[in-house]
């Protein structure tokens, strides 16, 4: 980087050059990036360059600073210090910032939040005020011994006529009943699963708005689309895993992406690959996909070893990137017809599989692939994904970018999936969507900090485990502090 970044954008600002010294101290102190002035900016971890362009916008003191979503696709770690930044700012230089966000713990620390859907203002006022619209609607139900949190979940966002929204959190549910249904309504929907009140939350407000405004408008948002609608759930492999990880490192010159990874994935499982921006978690992800050949270790997928048959395993696995990967100036239809040829699909088969996908994703196939809604983008991604009937889908960071909504209807998605036999190997950077895993390992530095189900996650990272966001900071500074001990020894 060499201070190249903010220079050109001190020139840019016409920032004069006695002021450059102090004012590019200030920001690189503030934002932890001195130490990384040598390194180019490209090869940043993506919390790290969201910090870069922070302190490039800052190189002169505005009057107004303009954030939007500044914390897509960031790490809990990194989106909690530029929230420091951010908060020492409006403190020590009175500067006013506007932001837009998806995340609602992030909302809540402004003095004032405006609630936008399909581009009308539904409301507006303080966080306090607005969160109060969902008082008396909001509870906590806990799943029967065994069940999963997302199986509750999902029955009680199946049944819209009396619950506006659930979502698995701290190994329950959080859930919020319409108006117009009584509590016993309610009890007979989770028929065993005891619940009780719970206080508010911003979220809450938000979700009720964002569902009304959808009936209001008859708009709908993207359906969940169901596996068990159009395939018969896969035959079970017993208690064999899917993929299979020992030892696994990948070294990049001198430089240790990941050391000596170890890990099972059962069928039908949902796994969750978790760790901050450059932890390793994309390397790991790279080479379970068959992309990226392994230094040494063993690496087995759908009973392949991906040694010498990564290209036979690459045909048993699916895979949605965090980017549109598409084509966006051909249709829906052409979309799935090139991919479908591409993994092997030909005449009836191909056809078949696409009237499948169509149906089961409430696409309309003479779209243009391009101008799709966010939601619908994915909706397609996941379709290409799974026209081959893939063992194991592969999802990187899925989620980021869209809209609460269609968060919703994807993890519908995926729960049936997994429930018809299919593997899901997840990363993601929503730490409440940890939630909907069965198992979640987390890395750093390209070491395994922890792996086990979300509740022993959360009990390993002690008192800070209230929730998931908390738990991963936790175990990440943890493993941090571990490694400064053990390099002063």
């Amino acid at each position: 980087m060499k201070n190249h970044n903010l220079d050109l954008y001190a020139d840019l600002h016409g920032v004069p050059q006695e002021e450059r010294k102090e004012r590019f101290s200030r920001m690189l102190e503030m934002t932890d990036m001195a130490r990384f002035t040598e390194r180019p900016a490209g090869k940043l971890s993506g919390g790290m360059k969201q910090k870069l362009g922070l302190a490039c916008t800052l190189v002169r003191s505005p009057d107004l600073l303009l954030l939007d979503e500044p914390s897509v696709g960031v790490d809990p770690l990194s989106r909690r210090d530029l929230w420091k930044i951010v908060q020492q700012l409006v403190e020590d230089e009175k500067l006013s910032v506007i932001i837009s966000t998806a995340y609602m713990d992030e909302a809540e620390r402004c003095a004032q939040v405006f609630v936008m859907n399909n581009g009308k203002l539904l409301a507006e006022g303080p966080p306090a005020d607005l969160q109060s619209q969902a008082k008396g609607l909001t509870f906590t139900a806990a799943p029967p011994d065994r069940m999963p949190a997302r199986e509750l979940q999902a029955r009680l966002i199946d049944a819209p006529d009396l619950i506006v929204d659930a979502v698995p959190r701290g190994g329950n549910v959080s859930f919020i009943r319409q108006k117009n249904a009584n509590e016993a309504q309610i009890a007979e929907l989770l028929h065993d699963a005891p619940f009780e009140p719970r206080g508010e939350e911003l979220e809450d407000a938000f979700m009720m708005m964002l569902r009304q405004h959808e009936q209001e408008s008859g708009a709908t948002a993207p359906k969940p689309a169901t596996a068990v609608d159009t395939e018969e759930p896969r035959q079970r492999n017993g208690d064999k895993p899917v993929i299979v990880v020992r030892d696994l490192v990948r070294k990049f010159g001198d430089f240790n992406a990941v050391a000596s990874t170890s890990f099972d994935v059962a069928q039908g499982e949902i796994f969750g690959l978790l760790g901050p921006n450059g932890a390793g978690k994309t390397t790991t992800f790279r080479m379970l996909c068959g992309l990226l050949p392994a230094t040494s270790g063993h690496l087995e997928v759908a009973g392949l070893n991906l040694r010498n048959a990564r290209a036979e395993a690459r045909g048993r696995i699916g895979y949605v990137s965090q980017k549109f990967a598409l084509y966006g100036n051909l249709s829906v239809l052409q979309n799935l017809e090139f991919f479908g040829g591409a993994y092997g699909l030909r005449g009836k088969a191909l056809r078949s599989r696409i009237a499948a996908s169509l149906k089961q994703f409430d696409l309309d196939p003479a779209a243009q692939s391009g101008i799709l809604p966010a939601g619908y983008k994915q909706r397609l991604a996941m379709a290409t994904g799974l026209l081959h009937e893939p063992d194991i889908l592969f999802l990187d960071e899925p989620t980021s970018g869209i809209d609460p909504l269609a968060r919703r209807a994807f993890w519908r998605t995926i729960t049936s999936l997994a429930k018809g036999g299919v593997t899901i190997i997840i990363t993601t950077h929503f730490m409440e969507e940890a939630e909907y895993c069965d198992r979640i390992a987390i890395q750093d530095a390209g070491e395994m900090l922890a792996l086990g189900t979300p509740r022993e996650v959360r009990t390993q990272a002690g008192d800070a485990g209230t929730d998931m966001n908390n738990a991963f900071i936790a175990i990440v500074e943890q493993g941090r502090a571990a490694r400064d001990r053990k390099h002063a020894a």
